[in-house]
């Protein structure tokens, strides 16, 4: 696991440009944090990485949108669980074709979206409860052997 300070949505986004430049078709990733915590705006740098070319929303209402890439990249699906109360509402979005050839990202998907792939990386992210200061601290951390070490240090790594 590795944890970062972010202090600007700036900073935000570039380490979502740094997580989707590590990435390739078939990688599942879990957001977990609260109201605006920087997710999407975490997505929105991913976005940028593989060459999205519309712009990046939440989901929210929609549950999922299928953002296309300029052609060299997987396509992103961006899914948003927050009102989906169980994995099996989860399981009825039918996501599993699009993951084995696309980037998904999951906001709120822990305990939701974890069988949608063997290996997928959790990105925690924790806002400073003052109301004033924008620092988050963001914790990333793999599961399986799809995301090893050095991935984690040079998504740390500016």
């Amino acid at each position: 696991m590795i944890e970062l300070e972010i202090r600007t949505a700036a900073s935000m986004r570039d380490l979502g440009q740094r997580i989707g430049g590590r990435c390739r078709p078939g990688d599942l990733i879990l957001l977990v944090g609260d109201l605006g915590a920087g997710k999407t705006t975490l997505v929105q740098g991913l976005g940028l990485a593989l060459g999205v070319t519309d712009r990046i929303t939440s989901p929210t209402f929609v549950i999922a949108r299928v953002h296309e890439t300029s052609g060299e990249f997987p396509s992103l699906v961006h899914v948003d669980a927050y009102r989906l109360g169980s994995a099996l509402e989860f399981d009825d979005l039918d996501l599993a074709t699009d993951v084995e050839v696309s980037v998904t990202v999951v906001e709120w998907g822990a305990s939701k979206a974890e069988q949608l792939a063997g290996d997928y990386l959790v990105v925690q992210i924790t806002r400073s409860d003052d109301g004033v200061d924008e620092t988050r601290v963001v914790q990333i951390s793999g599961v399986g052997s799809r995301w090893t070490f050095d991935d984690l240090e040079m998504i740390a790594s500016r």
